[in-house]
């Protein structure tokens, strides 16, 4: 059965539809009917996979089977040694894997936390207190300040009730509640008569109606979406299996094309066997799983330092990939933190400064000049916001925060600016008496004692100046009243994205001491506006420009109502070549999926989005092939914080869930701290296609020398053990001081990568052929001479591989930013050398574990190697002289791998 839109029903038939007697609440039976019928209130967990079960998942992967089937084989054939020794390989691959993955799992079960409460409830006609969980559809529940609201509630009664919908809505002030009917297609952030789960109670109470508990919630139904997602693998593990699979056909292909020609020609079979599987582990890049997770978790570690936390590893290199950032508004670029901006008195404004809650600021003319003294109408209009106020302001560790509405804590704190203490104030005026707002009133009024008393009103503006006779001018006369003159004023400062009160006053009659409606409803004073606004952060307005000049467009989806939202990204620079293009949910949700993608790609701003739709417009962007990184702090943002390439949360201020369902947390809270993870994120990447380029021209030069010598039906230059000694010991070894390089120059002035560019360009893919020659030629070369000089194969195999290392050595000097700098250095371009500490700490662990390799008796039987004496060391060391020319013509292959180069074609894509 379909629902009901509850929100368009009036309140009796709701109660109906539940058959919910008003008076008495449900009954025992029905409840315990409606319990098995609906279950619980609260959101299923989801099911965890076992640990167990996640390890043996690692070994799922192509190259993996080549590797095991290897094994296997040389255990049949007698081999144990080296089947042992593959296999060993392939289990510390999968230890690195199981390490790398990162659980988002409790995203779910921080999502039940939201509804696991207690709440009050009228049952059988008593009102008792019950787990939030027991509450089934047609309960009548009781809400009051401070309460988190249990389940979704379709209200029957308010006073003055306002509810925080922040975490759901992204609204950034509390929401004032009513009991009126609404049109159907009222937007989630607009009805005000529903409570939703998971919302809080900042003033006032009510009753409601249970109209979804569990699943069905606004919160369950984002619970859902969330396990109904698959997560989206990022730029990096796409390109890695790609390249898999592209390593896995070559290398099934070669071996098995060895041993068929090998066979063939008369060679023994069991020979040949061991030459196609030399060949298949030559042709596996063993070393560069642990490379690449050393690579992305020392990015972690420098991301950290920036108050950047990653969840998840490949998530770093995802962040540097990003093309655009999906931003909220609240508390991400502002500072969720109500501020007046502007007093309006008579015709004259004043602009304050200053930010959030904090007395530190000042009031000034219209010219930016600091006042010499207060004037009477400025001084009143500013009584009139502190004493008509229930709210106050507390310091807290430092932090000034409001206790109450953010609204009323802004009038607090610019009266503090100008030197009016609310305690001062409330002990000179005591309060008598106090209308509290109503929305169906639109305005608060409070009584105080004084000479005279005082009345004093703050509200809506057309409520509140329908009420007036008169106003008060800046000099504290009564002039009066310009009605056009004030809707101006507020138009002007609604233009600037900001919330405008009103103030007056009225004197009381003598000896009064209560207050009603009918007191304020004619003649009073008009004081003046306040308008404020959740001003932005100063260091997001920086963190933004960087973005952009780095390429990558900012984007605000937000809660917020369209004029602020615009004024807050014109602000923060937030717009396109065709300026601030804005669009609210309701134009998202008459358009088509056509429309709507176009509509994703040429936004800035996006307000009054609904949940699903944040997550449509992640999906939308990524089908036109972007690196979406979505940030959030609220429940509503979790689906898109999954769905992104790389959801960012907010640490402090944000919600268990979003932080469950992010890849990376901001540990201040900071959007400017992105740009530094940003950063970050390219470095990692340019590190990463160091070391790409430098373990695969090893792989090449030995997979070609295994074929090339099984083809010859000669002897094999290199074993299958030594190869993964290369592989995994050396390579390593050798490798991951790479990713200690400092960031390249210029990182941040280039427009991100395309993202589809393959993880080996044509340009590496040269320098990948170039090097593997060499090698080949090398390996070949030292084998081949040796062997016939000496007739000691053994000890040719020894030279050739220590021959190997030591050209290694050069190349990856020449593939540092020290070989860079001193490239430049000797060409007379630059005066500074850059010092490369891991790289040569590297290089001698490298060579210590070449001597044990082939000095150390051990070493000798396990790899079957040689000692080498003097002679033969020096002989190995000759290579590095060629290898000299040999790196120089690869980094005039491929510039790019040592200084980020970018296309115009590129920088075309990003705004296309």
């Amino acid at each position: 059965m379909v629902s009901p839109v509850f929100h368009a029903l009036d309140a009796a038939a709701v109660l109906t539809h539940w058959q919910t007697d008003a008076a008495v609440g449900l009954t025992a039976e029905v409840i315990a009917q409606r319990y098995e019928q609906y279950g619980a209130n609260a959101l299923p967990e989801q099911r965890r996979t076992p640990a167990w079960l996640k390890f043996l998942q690692q070994f799922h992967q192509p190259l993996l089977y080549i590797l095991l089937v290897a094994g296997l084989v040389k255990a049949v054939l007698g081999s144990w040694l080296n089947a042992f020794v593959i296999w060993g390989v392939t289990v510390i691959n999968a230890v690195i894997s199981y390490i790398q993955e990162t659980q988002a799992e409790g995203a779910i079960a921080s999502l039940a936390k939201v509804v696991t409460t207690e709440t009050t409830v009228l049952r059988d006609g008593q009102t008792l207190r019950i787990p939030a969980r027991e509450l089934v559809p047609g309960d009548l529940v009781f809400l009051h300040a401070g309460d988190k609201v249990p389940a979704d509630l379709r209200l029957l009664w308010v006073r003055n009730l306002q509810v925080d919908e922040s975490a759901l809505t992204g609204e950034s002030v509390p929401v004032p509640k009513m009991t009126e009917a609404l049109p159907a297609e009222t937007p989630l952030a607009e009805r005000r008569n529903m409570a939703y789960a998971g919302t809080l109670v900042t003033f006032g109470q009510g009753q409601g109606v249970v109209v979804a508990t569990g699943a069905a919630t606004e919160v369950g139904q984002i619970a859902h979406a969330m396990q109904e997602r698959v997560s989206l693998s990022t730029p990096l593990t796409r390109k890695f299996a790609a390249f898999s699979r592209t390593i896995l056909y070559v290398v099934l292909g070669l071996a098995a094309f060895t041993f068929v020609v090998g066979a063939g020609r008369g060679k023994d079979w069991v020979e040949m066997f061991e030459a196609a599987v030399a060949l298949a582990v030559s042709a596996i890049p063993e070393g560069l799983p642990a490379v690449v997770t050393v690579t992305l978790a020392i990015g972690v570690n420098r991301m950290a330092q920036r108050h950047a936390i990653i969840r998840k590893l490949p998530a770093v290199e995802a962040l540097g990939s990003a093309t655009v950032i999906c931003s909220d508004k609240t508390g991400t670029l502002t500072e969720n933190q109500m501020t007046v901006q502007a007093v309006v008195v008579g015709d004259q404004e004043f602009h304050v400064t200053g930010s959030g809650y904090s007395p530190k600021g000042d009031i000034l003319t219209a010219a930016g000049e600091p006042l010499e003294a207060i004037a009477p109408g400025l001084y009143a209009c500013l009584v009139a916001g502190v004493l008509c106020n229930d709210s106050r302001l507390e310091q807290r560790e430092g932090d000034w925060q409001v206790v109450g509405d953010p609204t009323e804590g802004a009038l607090l704190a610019v009266a503090e600016k100008a030197g009016l203490s609310q305690a001062g104030l409330a002990a000179t005026y005591p309060r008598l008496d106090a209308i509290p707002f109503e929305s169906e009133y639109q305005y608060m009024a409070t009584l105080h004692d004084g000479h005279p008393q005082m009345m004093y009103v703050k509200g809506a503006v057309e409520v509140v100046l329908s009420r007036c006779r008169c106003a008060m001018n800046g000099a504290g006369e009564l002039v009066p009243l310009d009605p056009d003159g004030i809707r101006a004023a507020v138009e002007r400062l609604a233009q600037h994205g900001l919330r405008v009160l009103a103030f007056a006053q009225k004197e009381a009659t003598p000896h009064q001491h209560s207050l009603d409606h009918e007191d304020v409803a004619s003649d009073l004073v008009f004081l003046g506006l306040q308008g404020m606004i959740d001003p932005p952060r100063p260091e997001a307005i920086v963190a933004v420009h960087h973005c952009q000049a780095a390429g990558i467009q900012v984007k605000m989806i937000t809660g917020d109502h369209v004029t602020t939202a615009r004024a807050i990204a014109q602000r923060m620079g937030i717009q396109t070549s065709e300026g601030v293009v804005a669009f609210t949910g309701a134009d998202l949700a008459a358009m088509d999926a056509s429309a709507f993608t176009e509509a994703a790609v040429r936004g800035s701003v996006f307000a009054r989005v609904a949940p699903s739709q944040k997550l449509q417009l992640v999906e939308a962007l990524q089908s036109r092939g972007h690196i979406v990184a979505m940030t959030g702090d609220g429940v509503n943002d979790a689906p898109a914080l999954r769905q992104a390439d790389i959801g960012i949360a907010m640490g402090k201020g944000g919600t268990e869930v979003a932080r469950e369902a992010a890849d990376m947390l901001l540990t201040d809270d900071n959007f400017a701290s992105i740009a530094a993870a940003v950063e970050e994120g390219r470095t990692v990447y340019q590190n990463l296609r160091k070391a790409i380029a430098f373990l695969l021209p090893v792989n090449g030069g030995e997979s070609m020398t295994i074929l090339i010598s099984a083809l010859l039906l000669r002897d094999l230059p290199i074993l299958s053990l030594q190869v993964l000694w290369l592989n995994m010991i050396n390579s390593i070894t050798m490798t991951v001081p790479l990713a200690f390089e400092p960031k390249p120059p210029g990182i941040m002035e280039q427009p991100p990568r395309n993202p589809n560019e393959p993880l080996l360009t044509p340009r590496l893919l040269q320098r990948i052929v170039l090097v593997s020659a060499f090698n080949w030629v090398l390996i070949f070369g030292m084998f081949e001479w040796v062997k016939a000089t000496s007739a000691n194969v053994d000890l040719a195999r020894t030279m050739a591989i220590q021959a190997l290392v030591a050209a290694r050595i050069v190349y990856l000097i020449s593939v540092s930013q020290f070989g860079l700098s001193l490239g430049a250095f000797l060409r007379g371009k630059t005066r500074h050398i850059t010092p490369a500490p891991t790289v040569f700490l590297g290089i001698v662990v490298a060579v210590l574990l070449q001597i044990l390799f082939s000095q150390w008796p051990v070493m000798n039987v396990l790899f079957a190697t040689a000692p080498l004496s003097g002679g033969d060391w020096l002989i190995c060391l000759l290579p590095m002289l060629p290898m000299l020319p040999v790196a120089w013509a690869a980094n005039t292959l491929d510039p790019a791998l040592l200084k980020p180069q970018h296309s115009c074609r590129r920088q075309a894509f990003m705004y296309s």
